[in-house]
């Protein structure tokens, strides 16, 4: 997995690490491309869009530049899975039915709104903005790629994140904001909440994790371990001496568990979706 920086101005998602974690994956439920058109004279779009394939161009990860407070939305490379994870918040073991030419192709947005609507999205606050920015994709994504959705729950395998025997190593936070980087068998987090840690993870362990740790605040992460896929290569040579799986890391360097269980999950079942028209 490649790496993900997140500001306070903008967020820039290299490669796969792209679920978000400002907003509770329920804050925004999918629309269908009908609802889109019935809505249309109130749901919040972009003025001009450009939607193209990726030509290859670039360093080859995947990027999205958005801020909460600006109308604008561009991206770098990003894959449909990708984009409807920013949508509507949730992460990518949540997104199901992702199929046709469009699930396996990339796509370079620039997308902006008019000067009334920017001037409005300075007024607003960080969250009124994410999910104004967000309804604007939602709208963008049924408009151009055709995007029809629902929502539903389903009882499926999660694991929940709770506190190990001996108790929690979790160090409280030095930092006043919020900051996420990760990269292959790497996680470092400044300022994220238990809830924000077990999101984090399920990116790791390819399901939902719930946290069920019951602990409040904000803390500093430093996490390590060995993918299924093996450890780090340095020099084409795998590291020597590599860190644990997942689950003993956890366990080892944070004081909590990840254990198996079963639950209700919020997905988003994609119904129809195709290649966008060219501009």
């Amino acid at each position: 997995m490649r790496g993900k920086t997140m500001t306070n101005s903008a967020w820039m998602y290299p490669g796969r690490w792209l679920a978000l974690v400002l907003l509770p994956c329920t804050s925004l439920l999918p629309i269908a491309a009908g609802q889109a058109v019935a809505d249309s004279v109130t749901a919040p779009k972009f003025d001009v869009a450009s939607v193209k394939l990726n030509n290859g161009g670039g360093d080859g990860r995947s990027h999205i530049y958005s801020s909460s407070t600006s109308g604008s939305f561009r991206t770098v490379n990003v894959s449909l899975k990708g984009l409807l994870q920013f949508a509507f918040g949730l992460p990518e073991t949540q997104i199901l039915n992702v199929a046709g030419p469009a699930a396996s192709q990339t796509f370079d947005i620039d997308a902006k709104v008019d000067d009334a609507t920017e001037e409005q999205m300075h007024k607003l606050s960080s969250d009124e903005g994410r999910l104004r920015k967000r309804q604007m994709v939602q709208a963008l994504l049924v408009e151009r790629f055709k995007l029809a959705s629902h929502p539903e729950t389903r009882e499926l395998p999660i694991y929940a994140l709770m506190v190990a025997k001996g108790g929690s190593k979790l160090e409280e936070t030095k930092s006043n904001g919020l900051k996420i980087s990760g990269s292959y068998g790497k996680l470092v987090a400044e300022g994220v909440t238990t809830d924000g840690l077990a999101r984090e993870l399920a990116k790791a362990v390819g399901r939902v994790v719930v946290d069920k740790t019951g602990i409040p605040g904000r803390f500093d992460v430093t996490l390590r371990w060995t993918p299924d896929e093996g450890p780090a290569k340095l020099n084409g040579e795998p590291i020597p001496d590599p860190p644990p799986s997942i689950f003993t890391a956890v366990q080892e360097q944070l004081g909590l568990k990840l254990d198996s269980e079963k639950g209700p999950v919020q997905v988003l079942v994609v119904e129809h979706v195709e290649t966008p028209t060219a501009n």
